[in-house]
């Protein structure tokens, strides 16, 4: 049998799901007709669906349609869970409209619309309830006509079907039409599948009128699909079921899917499920055109491709509202977070995010129905009781113009260049990716790593922190080091290029709009137009019939004006009016100045995105501010050089390049950077090779002794202070720390420094954390710069201690200095050459004590 799946769509209480339980029970799938108010229906499965009487999580059904084996999609209604059901409709090779024949077109339903043309899925409409008083075929079909296409027709009687609408939706039906030849079923079928043509059906679900009808017309005006015979996937979904096991949801696109079949590069199916309500049956293979659930796959994600199949339209529907999630039994929030990500995994448009600086998580919602079934979830799956705050608006951001983003990343035994050209897109495009790199100037392999690492995360923009989107990125340039370049160098070099390039640019505040139509009573049309302009709405009058005692108003206004209006509107219109709202897309924020005030965001303070670049300067990193990265870059600037013409070009890499002074200058050879290492032992050698190689070097600055790193600005020594932290002893004293550090000791290493960089911003101190050698033999004493501290990595056989020790006979009775350890006889030694000590316990406190304070600090001013 052919296979082909169908979707049914419709706004809530159309009646989508009765409809499902008519067509199982008409075609012999199910043998009692359930009912939604009864609490019973067949594709109702969770207990919560059958409390509220809505379908919240989509569902499938099977049956047999003459030669064709059909899987029936039922997805939700409610516009809460829209995310839900668009990601249903990238496997759906047909689908069923149901629109409600008392309600008519509902804002939804035209949402619903907008997306089925989207994706380009061929549809069916189903005008349901024609049972109830009041309802006129032929007024629904002009509504149809004029708030969705003109190209549905009536098929509800097939003896009567008006031929010259239909021919009129296609030219070569047209003129067979007036050749006076008969249009036969397939070529009806073949402008559906084009959606040219949109048949329509009237009936009665709950009554069982018109399915036998719309069966009846589905079975003659459906076509399966031609599949590849190479193995292709679409993931829509991922559930768990009730014993735990992860599923995925997908439907096959090409070729057959064979149990224990591989279909990643790790991974592979241990077992396949046909779903059907709640029950499921396992087949050993499927081929192409089936629905399935599989068991094995551990890192899939909805919307994936797999195999061959080609990856599906960007998703139109995402929330515009941000919550922060309130733990109220007291659950560590850092304990909560991965149990949460496994609903982010299900769910991906609720994008938690872990506000590190405020201890907090928020998450993204579609509105209140899905922030209580969120609340109950989150209780029975993981029994941590929540709740939610205030609801705020999620902005973006994007650029105006074009720029080159420079990064820079050289720490020594490091190196990485990139070069990335910014551009505007067009609007709803979110981030395009491409690479415009020539092989000879930059590998192959380096290339996809880039492309990855451009793709792999959520970009913020520079105004308030905000997600970035609406820009095409192109890789232009880049650099490796033969000998010291690693995969994590380009990952570095990768952001930052993408930090500097948008300090550079115009970038512009982006915030959600709702397209709207107002219909309403003609003496309601002053009191509506000048709330619209209060609310820097965009809007036209339409024309209507002179003897109408409606208005009809449409246009576009931010969410943030909108959010409360539909209560105000039903209470002046007195319940006569009807507003009709569906997502109109990001466009430029009506007040930016105030929203980027009262966020506060710094972009040049932000430790976690930063902006500058990292040059090696006499075997150390440097730190160099965006604005000063041209000045110090490795490879001219590809857009100045396109703009220029191509005059200077090394004619070998088709880069424009310094002239070799400069360049070796900039440019540290292995042989320059292998001799730095062996020389910087920071021991107190006296000998001629090792005397100028010392962590700090001794200069006179106003006849004042101060003590700095190499390439930075020297610090004064009155009232400059030392925090040396015995990184290892830190990590393992530390709870939270030595919990990461079991699975993975770099993360660990990397969180202790990004903490200490924060401290370092509040304490203003200069602070070195020392580690101890674990890198490869023979390897000398190393230190760098990260961010705004200073990092040693001590030389093969000695430890920490022995240099913190080292450093405190040096330093201890000339500066203020303090060492963080809880290494008893470590403590004994430094305290005995005049440095402080503090216990890792104590530190752990203090660090604490200066985030909770800063904390608070950031919300005095964020709300006063």
């Amino acid at each position: 049998m052919k296979n082909i799946v169908i979707g049914m769509l419709a706004h809530v209480d159309a009646g989508k799901t009765t409809l499902s339980e008519a067509l199982l029970y008409s075609t012999g799938a199910i043998r009692t007709l359930g009912r939604v108010d009864n609490r019973n229906a067949f594709l109702d499965t969770d207990s919560m669906e059958r409390a509220r009487g809505i379908t919240i999580f989509s569902k499938q059904a099977r049956f047999s349609l003459d030669s064709y084996s059909v899987t029936l999609l039922d997805t939700p209604g409610h516009v809460d869970f829209s995310a839900e059901m668009e990601r249903t409709l990238q496997v759906l090779d047909y689908a069923i409209l149901v629109i409600s024949g008392a309600d008519g077109v509902q804002g939804h339903t035209k949402t619903l619309w907008r997306l089925l043309k989207h994706y380009h899925i061929p549809t069916f409409i189903f005008v349901n309830k024609m049972d109830q008083q009041g309802t006129n075929r032929q007024l629904i079909l002009e509504q149809l006509h004029n708030m969705l296409s003109d190209s549905i027709i009536d098929f509800s009687v097939k003896s009567a079907i008006d031929t010259e609408a239909v021919a009129l939706t296609d030219e070569a039906l047209l003129n067979k039409h007036l050749a006076g030849e008969e249009l036969t079923a397939a070529d009806i079928a073949s402008v559906i599948a084009a959606r040219r043509l949109f048949p329509c059906f009237f009936g009665s679900a709950l009554k069982i009128k018109g399915i036998s009808e719309l069966i009846d017309g589905l079975a003659t005006y459906i076509k399966a699909k031609d599949y590849p015979l190479d193995f292709g996937a679409k993931v829509y979904k991922i559930t768990r079921d009730t014993q735990g096991n992860r599923l995925t949801h997908l439907k096959i696109t090409g070729g057959r899917l064979i149990s224990r079949m591989s279909v990643t590069d790790t991974e592979k199916v241990n077992q396949i499920r046909l779903y059907s309500g709640e029950k499921y049956t396992t087949a050993n293979e499927l081929d192409a055109g089936n629905i399935c659930t599989v068991i094995g796959l551990e890192s899939t994600f909805a919307g994936q491709s797999l195999g061959i199949d080609v990856p599906s339209n960007i998703p139109l529907l995402e929330p515009v509202l941000t919550y922060k999630l309130l733990i109220l039994d007291g659950t560590d929030p850092l304990l909560a977070i991965p149990k949460l990500r496994l609903l982010e995994e299900e769910d991906p448009k609720l994008h938690i995010v872990w506000n590190e600086l405020l201890k907090e998580i928020h998450i993204q919602v579609m509105g209140a129905v899905q922030i209580e079934i969120l609340r109950t979830v989150i209780a029975e799956r993981f029994d941590i009781q929540v709740d939610f705050g205030v609801g705020n608006i999620v902005y973006k951001e994007t650029i105006t113009n074009t720029v080159e983003g420079v990064g820079h990343f050289e720490p020594l035994r490091h190196y990485a260049e990139v070069h990335l050209i910014m551009e505007p897109g067009e609007p709803g495009s979110g981030i395009t990716c491409r690479a415009d790199c020539e092989e000879a100037s930059l590998d192959r392999n380096w290339q996809r790593l880039i492309m990855t690492h451009l793709k792999e995360r959520t970009h913020c923009g520079v105004l308030t922190g905000s997600p970035l989107t609406d820009v095409v990125i192109s890789l232009v340039a880049g650099r490796a080091h033969q000998k010291h370049t690693e995969g994590g160098d380009f990952r570095q070099a990768t952001y930052r290029a993408i930090r500097q390039g948008l300090m550079q640019a115009d970038s512009v505040l982006l915030e959600p709009y709702y397209s709207f139509t107002l219909e309403l009573p003609q003496s309601a049309v002053g009191r509506a137009m000048t709330d619209l302009e209060r609310m820097h709405a965009d809007f036209e009058l339409k024309e209507t019939d002179a003897t109408s005692d409606y208005a009809v108003i449409s246009g576009n206004a931010p969410v943030s004006a909108f959010t409360e209006y539909q209560n105000e509107f039903i209470a002046y219109t007195k319940g006569l009016g009807k507003l009709y709202l569906e997502q109109g897309g990001y466009k430029p924020c009506h007040n930016a100045d105030k929203v980027i005030a009262d966020i506060g965001y710094d972009a040049e303070r932000d430790t976690n995105n930063p902006s500058s670049s990292v040059f090696c300067s006499h075997g150390s990193g440097d730190v160099v501010p965006w604005y000063e990265v041209f000045d110090y870059m490795h490879i001219e600037s590809i857009l100045a050089l396109r703009t220029k013409g191509a005059s200077g070009t090394d004619k070998t890499s088709g880069l424009q390049v310094r002239d070799n002074h400069e360049a070796s200058e900039l440019y540290l050879g292995t042989e320059e950077i292998d001799a730095i290492l062996r020389r910087t032992s920071f021991a107190n050698s006296n000998t001629k090779e090792t005397k100028h190689y010392r962590p700090f070097s001794k200069t006179k600055i106003n006849d004042t002794v101060s003590y700095g790193y190499k390439g930075k600005e020297t610090v004064q020594s009155n009232g400059t202070s030392y925090l040396l932290v015995d990184g290892y002893n830190i990590i393992f004293s530390w709870s939270e720390l030595k919990e990461l550090s079991i699975t993975n000791l770099d993360a660990a290493r990397v969180k202790l420094l990004d903490i200490m960089c924060n401290y370092q911003a509040m304490k203003k101190c200069e602070l070195i954390v020392v580690f101890d050698a674990y890198r490869v033999q023979n390897h000398a004493t190393e230190f760098l710069d990260y961010h705004n501290i200073h990092v040693v990595y001590t030389k093969e056989a000695e430890t920490a201690d022995s240099y913190i020790e080292r450093f405190a006979h040096e330093h201890g009775r000339k500066h203020y200095v303090r060492v963080a350890t809880s290494d008893r006889l470590e403590q004994v030694i430094i305290t005995g050459q005049g440095c402080h000590m503090v216990s890792a316990a104590e530190f752990e406190r203090e660090v604490k004590e200066q985030e909770e304070m800063l904390r608070k600090e950031y919300l005095d001013r964020e709300f006063k």
